[in-house]
């Protein structure tokens, strides 16, 4: 059984530090003996560079991998048909079933993955600190879906390989659905034989899976083929990655052998027992020679039984020819041959098959030593059992059990070895058992020279039933299954439990007898609470007293489980296991006494096994120095069935005593029906514990209760605890993670759930929560993407029946897009009652207590196609329909790259029909939102409403808190996109929002309501903040100020037309309507909106460039997460009015890591005419901001994206409509200045020629002047643009002559007569109170830009820097 990841860099170090392991000799043999043949003979290992070696692989220790990321390792298809293996690459086929990420670095395109070999835990890594991230993507060999009719097989054959030892091990991964493929298959060839290491015909499970194969010893050449097999049923995709051989290399000559090892004939030092035990450990089979073996008696069953006796339950078989059984042995162990002969079980289940030997003389003081292979494969209930029987002078004594070995070894042959001393002539026997399915075979018996046969062998008398037929797993061998009862149950009194009742923490016997042997031991008894051990290398766990122990220097009197010497070839861990136990409560834990003694290499773990998958459950964090120290785990709620595994490494030639030991093993409150008093506290702040929640088992991804640190605090105090899930630490595959509740009674009909959670990280992907009752699951709640590393409150409510007392339960689960993020949640609490409306609300998972009115004529829906004839394409939360894809490939220079079709769920929102038949012309539908809180400051309620093309009518928006009041009237907003909507909320008492629908009386007409949001603060201002019109932007820092006007109604029904509302952000209260969360196919990366201020795991700039402060916020993307794939993060705005020249301008502050030289900050334009990159920048990280204008144009309603990422090669042709206009650079400003407006920074100011005109926050006067906005001081001031040689002032009702004593009238051309010659041009020369004539901007035209106001003065304006106070303007006027 394959050892978890999280341990293998403790095994490498422990293997790299043991003899043998140094490779590197002085000289190079010749090519044709040291290519390939796992032993790097130059110093540089280029011998084995096309074998899979790399220098550096993902997994230390084993150098001879190959992941593919590099290159195909030698490896090459030799497919015949269209069906055929490639290098690829997660992400890159355009469809198909394939796996989403690689195994190697668990990443597709674009994600970055911890590396696989995360270091095992000691105290010093104690809260783990995030794992270094591999920037590249990931790669594996795959075989497409094929298309054909016939049958079909792809194979992928390795380089040739040379000489195998008899340990060697090949570890890969691979991933194939059901249904995917008929059968895999992997098989080695060396000379004229073709063996089969391993066959399945599925069914496979989801997502990667690990298979280990030992290949036997292999003289001269091999290759290993790995296979997939489709017909006319299957689609055929398959995927395979991270080949390791292990162990293959032979051992290296020595000059000097330790003292007791064997010196061969190659130079080659074996260690005693390796000699004469059937396998060629020196190379050359000098350990094997006739001279030293002579006098063994060797029975490799080629020719018969040699001197063995057998029942009829054991038969002389082979592989070739034999029964088509996936358990079957698939070659022997003497010859590694299909051909060889070996011996098999063939009884009945419950029926031994016994094998003996003949009678031996008593050894003496000398060891009668047996070697022997067994082969376990197919049931757990199979078993081997060694015997001796001592043969008195009258009658046989009771045979005594030296050797057991029970359930599943793989597809190995496993040597162990039984040295027997006796007093009295004795018998060796062999008794077999299968289970269902099962196979138990037995090879190459070897007896030692001191096993001397008797002349004569005496009759055996009858041998006693008990020990023969040793009770079906966890019983101990003293009990006995009564004729009633059927095989595999168990009889207890007057009852047969059956086997999936054993173990399963609830008691069924008076006696308690099913539950004796599952795992909870003090090792006193010689059953040892049900524990075997399962070690196939040279350690094993054995049961042995205080006396005994080398080891524990405080080991107590009694009995333990202990790691001692074994006699195994495969692999140098000892593992002991349980018998098949569960289903488990939430509460189950497993307490513990242990010792560890391993310097400075070794290990001591738990290991959950479930259904084939290894989850580390527990460590030893260090070196206990021999001293019993106890600890308990949490095992929680688990499926049946499951084992528990101890797993152990010491060096027991090693200093001081290396050793490992286990006691006292107890399971507690692990019956599914143990409630306790914590049980009932869903409320919880997790100070204490975790009160009734618990992480769920499905996956590798889990919760974990954490205190706070650096970064990550909670919400309750700052400082105490809270749960999180983080996909590294440790290192997880799965994608999703769950906590749940325990079950519940309802306290009332309604209740309502509130919590405190926090999502943060460039690829975090969404956390939601749902109900379970009575099999059913019922969403709740979910959010998806970035919300700012802060913490939110939501809550939800939760309907029961009335009068019902059915329990239900809830969960949260985490959905991970990759594994740059964390999801965190605090404060959870319950109270009867229903909850007040929520401040967000997508409809992705209800319609979040929306009530339509009247006919019920609003109702939530997915898309326009398929169950509805009416309705938005997609919605705007995902921007995604049912059943349909995004199609990931339109562009040209820029995101996204190669074409892909990506499926995502449905989106939904909230639409109605007002069309005549269903709404006639006039009349209204309405839809009322719940009860919304009281509010204690203003607040702004944003939401996307999306009407037809044809005019869909009109959209009301009403308030209600004593009496409803109108508060925005939106109309003609039909188009392709959706659209900002927001309104100012002021509420002491509970309110409800209601939006009304007026048709129009258009057939195949609709209004449609997505994404509300309700966030403390007024509403933004047009333009920004009331002082600002820019923005900004990290990694890339953007500002907007668009010159197109907006489509939007302000309160009441009087259309915005002001030129900077849509699009215009300086991102201090939030994205103002820009679109941060990922876009499908583009490897899950999101943007995200943060400030100086609050501590990051991620880097961003210190200060942002608004307010220039640690106080001031700015949208940011973390580049250093994004891999080289082609993959990006887009920032999209709100749809934007077509516009034939606008200037878009933003400052950013970009970094790039140094290993991604190609990454680059974009505009693009996306309409629906296509998409189209009009700026891009590239580079390192420089510690400042930088300004960008970009000039814009658009036929058609367009969107912004601001995309970070590196270009990917370019897509396949295809047919598809470009924008076609000019790309031309902002013009340089007719003036600038800097301004500082009360308590706020000075800022900069642009105009461009043509453009209308931009405002001015409201202004500070010198006494004396005064000019008049609709005849009050107060309104924003504005600017004149120079059009045909007069002033123009749009928009302004008056403004001040330059002699101070006249107003100008406007809007409109002012006379020239009331303009005073410029002497910079034929343009007019008038000046604003507080502007400064620059000069010409165009031949002949000048322009006045304002002075700044400051202290009750007036001086001239100057570019971005402060200016000295002037006392007038006057010296500007000529």
């Amino acid at each position: 059984m394959p050892l978890p990841s999280h341990l293998l860099p403790a095994l490498v170090l422990f293997l790299a530090g043991s003899s043998g392991w140094a490779w590197v000799p002085n000289h190079c043999r010749s090519p044709g003996q040291a290519v390939c043949n796992f032993v790097c003979d130059c110093r540089d290992c280029s011998d084995e560079a096309q074998c899979g070696y790399h220098g550096a692989s993902p997994t230390l220790g084993a150098p001879f991998t190959c992941d593919f990321e590099q290159d195909p390792c030698g490896w090459r298809d030799i497919s015949t048909s269209g069906y055929s293996w490639l290098r690829d690459r997660a992400g890159a086929a355009l469809e198909g079933p394939g796996p989403h990420s690689d195994h190697t670095l668990g990443t597709d395109l674009g994600e970055a993955r911890a590396s696989l070999c995360a270091p095992v835990p000691t105290p010093s890594m104690l809260p783990a600190p995030s794992p270094d991230l591999s920037p590249a993507p990931g790669w594996y060999m795959a075989v497409g879906t094929h298309q054909g009719k016939e049958a079909s097989t792809a194979a992928l054959r390795s380089p040739t390989l040379r000489e195998a030892a008899s340990s060697c091990k090949l570890r890969l991964w691979y991933h194939a659905a059901s249904g995917d493929v008929a059968e895999l298959r992997v098989e080695l060839t060396h000379g004229a034989e073709t063996l089969t290491l391993w066959q399945s015909t599925g069914p496979w499970g989801p997502g990667w899976q690990e298979l280990a194969v030992t290949t036997g010893r292999i003289r001269g050449d091999f290759r290993v083929t790995f296979s997939a097999t489709r017909n006319a049923t299957h689609r055929g995709a398959v995927a395979l990655d991270d080949l390791e051989f292990w162990d293959c290399g032979l051992p290296t000559p020595q000059a000097n052998c330790p003292l007791g090892h064997h010196h061969c004939q190659n130079k080659v030092c074996v260690e005693p027992q390796q000699l004469c035990d059937g396998e060629d450990n020196c190379g050359d089979l000098s350990d094997e020679n006739p001279l030293t073996c002579g006098r063994h008696i060797a029975t490799d069953f080629e020719t018969g039984l040699g001197p063995w006796n057998r029942s009829e339950g054991w038969s002389r078989n082979h592989s070739a020819g034999g029964p088509q059984r996936p358990s079957w042995p698939r070659r022997d162990h003497s010859r590694n041959s299909a051909q060889g002969s070996f011996l098999v079980s063939v009884a009945k289940p419950g029926t031994p098959a016994i094998l003996s030997s003949p009678e031996f003389q008593a050894s003496g003081t000398s060891n009668c030593s047996l070697v022997f292979y067994q082969y376990l494969r197919g049931s757990e209930a199979g078993c081997l059992q060694l015997f001796l029987q001592t043969l008195g002078p009258s009658a046989p004594r009771a045979p005594v059990l030296l050797r057991r070995r029970r359930g599943e070894l793989g597809t190995a042959w496993v040597r162990d070895r039984v040295d027997i001393q006796s007093a009295h002539p004795f018998q060796i026997l062999l008794a077999g058992q299968t289970g269902p399915g099962g196979v138990v075979g037995l090879d190459d018996l070897i007896l030692s020279d001191h096993c001397r046969p008797v002349s004569e062998v005496s009759t055996l008398q009858p041998l006693p039933p008990g020990p023969w037929a040793p009770a079906p797993q966890p019983l101990p061998p003293s009990s006995r299954l009564q004729d009633s009862c059927k095989q595999g149950h168990l009889a207890c009194g007057d009852l047969c439990v059956p086997p999936e009742q054993l173990c399963d923490f609830e008691e069924q016997c008076a006696g308690g007898e099913d539950e004796q042997a599952c795992g909870t031991t003090d090792f006193e008894s010689p059953e040892a609470g049900g524990w075997e051990d399962a070690s196939v290398g040279r350690l094993q766990w054995r049961r042995v007293s205080a006396q005994e122990s080398q080891g524990s220097s405080a080991a107590a009197a009694g009995h333990f489980l202990s790691l001692q010497r074994a006699w195994g070839q495969l692999g140098a861990e000892a593992r002991v296991l349980t018998p098949l136990l569960g289903p488990s409560g939430p509460s189950c834990e497993l307490y513990l006494a242990y010792y560890l003694q391993s310097q400075p290499r070794g290990f001591l773990a738990l290991v959950v096994v479930d259904n084939g998958s290894r989850e580390l459950a527990w460590q030893a964090l260090s070196s206990s120095a021999g001293i019993w120290k106890v600890d308990k785990v949490l095992l929680g709620a688990r499926r049946r069935p499951f084992r528990l595994e101890f797993v152990g490494l010491v060096d027991l030639d090693g200093p001081d005593q290396q050793g490992a030991g286990v006691d006292n093993v107890t399971l507690r409150d692990c019956s599914p029906t143990v409630t306790t008093e914590r049980d009932r506290e869903i409320s919880c702040n997790f100070e204490r514990d975790t009160c009734s929640w618990y992480p769920g088992h499905l996956s590798d991804t889990h919760w974990r209760w954490v205190e706070s640190r650096g970064p990550d605090h909670d919400h309750t105090t700052g400082q105490g605890h809270f749960v999180l899930l983080d996909p590294t630490d440790p290192l997880a595959w799965g994608h999703s993670a769950h906590l749940l509740s325990r079950p519940q009674v309802p306290a009332a009909p309604t209740e309502c759930l509130s919590f405190w959670y926090h999502l943060h990280g460039p690829q975090i992907g969404t956390l939601r929560l749902a109900m379970r009752r009575e099999g059913e699951e019922t969403h709740l709640w979910s959010r998806s993407g970035t919300q700012g590393n802060r913490w939110h409150e939501a809550w939800a409510t939760l309907s029961h029946q009335p009068g019902s007392h059915a329990q239900y339960q809830l969960l949260f689960e985490g959905l991970r897009d990759g594994y740059h993020g964390t999801m965190a949640l605090d404060d959870v609490a319950v109270r009867p009652g229903p909850c007040w409306a929520p401040n967000y609300c997508s409809f992705e998972d209800s319609d979040c207590g929306f009530s339509p009115g009247g006919q019920g004529l609003w109702r939530r829906q997915a898309n326009a196609s398929g169950h509805a004839a009416w309705g938005p394409p997609a919605d705007h939360t995902t921007e995604t329909a049912q059943g349909m894809g995004a199609w990931q490939g339109q562009g040209f220079r820029g995101w996204p790259g190669a074409g892909r079709l990506m499926l995502a769920p449905p989106g939904h929102y909230m639409v109605v029909d007002t069309s005549p038949d269903a709404l006639p012309r006039g009349q209204t539908a309405s839809l009322t939102s719940k009860e919304h809180r009281p509010l204690a400051q203003p607040a702004c309620l944003t939401f996307w409403y999306h009407g037809s093309l044809r005019s869909p009518g009109t959209l009301r928006v009403y308030l209600e808190e004593r009496r409803r009041h109108q508060v925005l009237s939106l109309s003609a907003y039909g188009g392709l996109a959706w659209h900002l909507g927001s309104v100012d909320v002021q509420a002491e008492r509970a309110w409800r929002v209601v939006f009304e629908a007026v048709a129009a009386g258009v057939a195949h007409s609709y209004v449609a309501l997505d994404d509300l949001l309700l966030q403390d603060g007024p509403c933004p201002q047009p333009g920004g903040s009331p002082a600002v019109a820019s923005a900004l932007l990290w990694g890339a820092c953007l500002a907007l100020s668009l010159r197109s006007g907006a489509q939007g109604l302000g309160r009441g029904a009087a259309p915005l037309t002001h030129p900077c509302r849509a699009g215009s952000c300086d991102f201090e209260s939030g994205l103002c309507g820009w679109s941060h969360l990922a876009w499908p196919g583009l490897g899950g990366y999101s943007w995200d909106w943060g400030g100086g201020a609050t501590p990051s795991r991620y880097p961003q700039p210190p200060v942002d460039h608004t307010l220039g402060t640690e106080a001031g916020h700015f949208a940011f993307f973390e580049t250093g997460v994004l891999g080289p794939g082609g993959r990006a993060a887009w920032l999209r705005s709100e749809p934007l009015p077509a516009t034939p020249a606008s200037c878009l301008r933003f400052w950013y502050h970009m970094g790039f890591p140094e290993h991604f030289y190609k990454g680059e900050l974009k505009v693009l334009l996306h309409s629906a005419q296509g998409q189209l990159a009009v700026w891009g920048a590239g580079g390192h990280r420089r510690h400042q901001w930088l300004e960008a204008q970009v000039e814009v144009a658009s036929a058609k309603e367009f969107q912004v994206r601001l995309a970070v990422g590196k270009e990917p090669p370019p897509p396949p042709p295809r047919a598809h409509t470009l924008l076609s206009f000019p790309i031309r650079s902002c013009l340089k400003p007719l003036w600038a200045a800097s301004q500082p407006w009360g308590p706020l920074p000075w800022m900069t100011w642009s105009i461009w020629p043509g453009s209308v005109a931009s405002s001015l926050p409201p202004a500070r006067v010198s006494p004396g002047l005064q000019w008049r906005h609709g005849g009050g001081p107060k309104g924003p001031a504005w600017l004149g643009v120079c059009q045909a040689y007069q002033c123009v002032v749009p928009g302004a009702a008056s403004m001040l002559h330059p002699d101070r004593t006249r107003e100008l009238p406007g809007p409109g051309p002012v006379p020239s007569s009331l303009c005073p010659a410029h002497p910079w041009g034929r343009c007019p020369g008038w000046a604003v109170p507080g502007v400064q004539p620059l000069g010409p901007a165009l031949p002949g035209c000048g322009l006045c830009a304002p002075c700044a106001h400051t202290q009750g003065k007036v001086h001239p304006g100057g570019t971005a820097s402060r200016v000295r106070a002037a006392t007038d303007c006057s010296h500007l006027v000529r």
